[in-house]
C-alpha cells in the first residue's frame, strides 16, 4: 500500500481498493481530512491534478452507486440529476459533488450545459485553487458513469496519465465512431456535440478524430451525431439535450 502521506497515492489506493473490494473507509477518512496546504503541495503539476481527480471521480462514483443501490440512476431525470449534483464527497475539508469533480475541477470550471463554451458560474475558492490549468477533452473517455458502455476503469498515475488517456480515447473512438469513406461522413457520439467547445469546435473534433486514428489523417469528414438513444447509460445531461439551442 502506498504511503498515506501523499494525497495522490491516497486517491489511487482508494480506487484500487474499491476495484478489489477491499475496505476503503480509512482511505476516505484520510482524503476527507486533508489540510489544504498539504493538498496544494501534492497537486503541484497538471499531471498530478489530472490523475488525482480522475481517480477520485471514479472511486467515489462507485461508492455512491453502492450507497444508493442505483436507485437514483434508475429513477426520474431529477433523481439522476440529484445523484451527480449532491455534495456527498468529502475531500480536503470540503464536500463536493460528482459534477464538481467533473465540470469544476477536471473541465476547469465549465458549465455542464453550453456545449463546452460557457463558464461554470461562481466557482468556489477550493475549485479555483485545485482545478486543472486547462480542460483536457480526453477526460470524457476516462470517467465511469455506471453504464455498461463506460470505459474500463484504470488507476491513473502522474507518470502515465497522458499515455493512459490516449489509450482510453482510442478505445472509445474505436468502439463508438464510424467512418464511411464513400460519403466522407464520420458518425460520432453526441458527447462530441454536448462538449464540442472542449474539443475546440468542429475543426477541433476532426483534428481529435485524426490524431486518435478514428478517421484517416488526410480527410476532413462531415460530422453526423448518433441518435439520442445510442448514448451511454446514466449520462444525466442527455435527459436535457434536446432542450438546448
Amino acid at each position: 500500500m502506498a504511503t498515506q502521506l501523499d494525497p495522490v497515492s491516497l486517491a489511487a489506493d482508494l480506487l484500487y481498493t474499491i476495484k478489489t473490494e477491499g475496505d476503503a473507509d480509512w482511505l476516505q477518512r484520510q482524503l476527507a481530512t486533508l489540510e489544504r496546504p498539504r493538498l496544494e503541495r501534492a497537486l503541484s503539476t497538471r499531471t498530478r491534478k489530472l490523475s488525482f481527480w480522475l481517480n477520485c471521480y471514479n472511486a467515489y462514483g462507485h461508492v455512491l452507486l453502492e450507497d444508493d443501490d442505483r436507485s437514483l440512476l434508475e429513477g426520474t431525470a431529477i433523481d439522476r440529476w440529484t445523484f451527480f449534483a449532491r455534495d456527498r464527497i468529502p475531500i480536503g475539508g470540503v464536500r463536493l459533488s460528482l459534477y464538481d469533480l467533473e465540470h469544476g475541477l477536471l473541465r476547469r470550471s465549465k458549465h455542464r450545459w453550453g456545449f463546452g463554451y460557457l463558464p461554470r458560474p461562481f466557482p468556489s475558492s477550493f475549485e479555483r485553487q485545485f482545478r486543472l490549468p486547462e480542460c483536457d477533452p480526453r477526460i470524457h473517455f476516462a470517467l465511469s458513469r455506471g453504464g455498461e458502455s463506460g470505459p474500463p476503469i484504470a488507476v491513473y498515475s502522474p507518470e502515465d496519465v497522458d499515455e493512459d488517456l490516449d489509450i482510453a480515447a482510442e478505445w472509445f473512438l474505436e468502439e463508438n465512431v464510424g467512418y464511411e469513406p464513400e460519403s466522407n461522413v464520420a458518425t460520432v457520439p453526441r458527447l462530441f456535440r454536448r462538449y464540442r467547445g472542449d474539443f475546440g469546435g468542429k475543426r477541433g473534433i476532426v483534428d481529435f478524430l485524426r490524431e486518435h486514428n478514428a478517421v484517416p489523417p488526410d480527410v476532413t469528414p462531415t460530422l453526423q451525431y448518433e441518435a439520442l438513444d445510442r448514448a451511454p447509460e446514466f449520462d444525466v445531461d442527455l435527459e436535457f439535450d434536446d432542450l438546448r439551442p
